[in-house]
């Protein structure tokens, strides 16, 4: 296992995460295997387990806590929050009055007293940068966050939140969280130079790219993975955006052949290696996933490796446009771009 420096923490981090997503009822996975799993992680060398609030509605982070008992000082711990806990509008969001609520009972499924990084799930454009990092900060002054991050901002957020911290005086975020993967290259154009500007750690979620990469898709096979079942058009093969990264999937599978890897190794390989990342975040559902996962932990791969994946999928650029989730609410809602 490789370890890096969380941005400019000093925290020394596996360049494998354990995202913990797909504990409870989104991946079917009991305690007993979320158990083994995050044992057989911290076995492996993986110190840092990541998780949030709404995954499960709160039954990862109770796996997790379970989990991780009697072994915590070995566990750099990261939850989040924001994204809606249950229909009543007041509970999401990066108000105050949220994040105080969002951390005690974070705190209480986990069963620690502190985590060691809250991250903001997503940016709330109705909550100013001001609010939310002063609620951060004064739960950092009382012990219950080490650190705090952001979770994919857009790099204007992410820089207009760097700037408020300074002019206010407040601590800011050390971390982002960002989609990033072979298929989906958008934010080496303008998130990555901005998270290296600020020395930020970042830790990059969804580097198989939904089990495109996982070796598990490939053409002329039946779609099957878990994720394909609930999230049907993200795996239709009549859309353009999903023949695009099927194209590039047997591509890739080529190099990779070539290069003696398997199709995780060549993508987590592939994350880890850019500079600006600190760590690459796997869900296993499963403790055969975890072992194919962790099988990546020493890959490096080699510049004609490197150049090939290039010359697949371009720098910067993402094949499939519609499934960013950091788009600027204007585009996305007619009535914000109209007068």
């Amino acid at each position: 296992m490789q370890y890096r420096s969380l941005g400019r923490t000093g925290v020394q981090v596996s360049s494998l995460v354990l995202g913990a997503m797909n504990f409870g009822r989104i991946g079917n996975t009991t305690q007993e295997e979320a158990s083994a799993i995050v044992g057989a992680a911290l076995d492996a060398g993986i110190n840092l387990i990541d998780t949030a609030d709404v995954y499960s509605g709160g039954q990862s982070e109770e796996m997790v806590g379970k989990a991780i008992a009697g072994r915590r000082d070995d566990v750099v711990l990261a939850t989040k929050a924001t994204l809606p806990m249950g229909d009543e509008r007041n509970r999401r969001g990066g108000s105050r009055r949220w994040l105080v609520t969002a951390l005690d009972n974070s705190l209480r499924r986990l069963g620690v007293d502190h985590v060691d990084l809250y991250q903001m799930h997503r940016w709330d454009p109705t909550t100013s940068d001001e609010e939310t990092l002063s609620a951060l900060t004064d739960l950092q002054r009382a012990g219950k966050i080490r650190y705090f991050g952001s979770s994919t901002f857009p790099a204007y957020r992410i820089v207009q939140a760097q700037w408020t911290a300074r002019e206010r005086h407040l601590s800011r975020y050390v971390t982002e969280q960002p989609s990033y993967s072979i298929l989906q290259r958008g934010i080496e154009t303008h998130v990555l130079p901005v998270t290296q500007e600020y020395g930020m750690g970042v830790l990059a979620w969804s580097p198989l790219a939904s089990g495109w990469l996982s070796g598990a898709i490939r053409a002329g096979q039946e779609i099957t993975t878990n994720r394909s079942g609930f999230m049907r058009q993200r795996y239709d093969i009549s859309v353009p955006a999903n023949r695009a990264k099927l194209e590039a999937v047997e591509q890739l599978a080529t190099v990779a052949d070539e290069a003696g890897l398997s199709m995780i190794q060549l993508a987590l390989g592939f994350v880890t290696a850019h500079p600006g990342v600190t760590s690459a975040i796997i869900g296993p559902r499963t403790a055969d996933h975890l072992r194919s996962q962790l099988a990546a932990a020493d890959t490096v791969l080699s510049t004609d490796v490197l150049d090939a994946i290039d010359a697949i999928v371009a720098p910067g650029i993402d094949l499939a446009p519609a499934e960013k989730n950091d788009t600027p609410p204007a585009l996305l809602d007619p009535a914000l771009r109209r007068r």
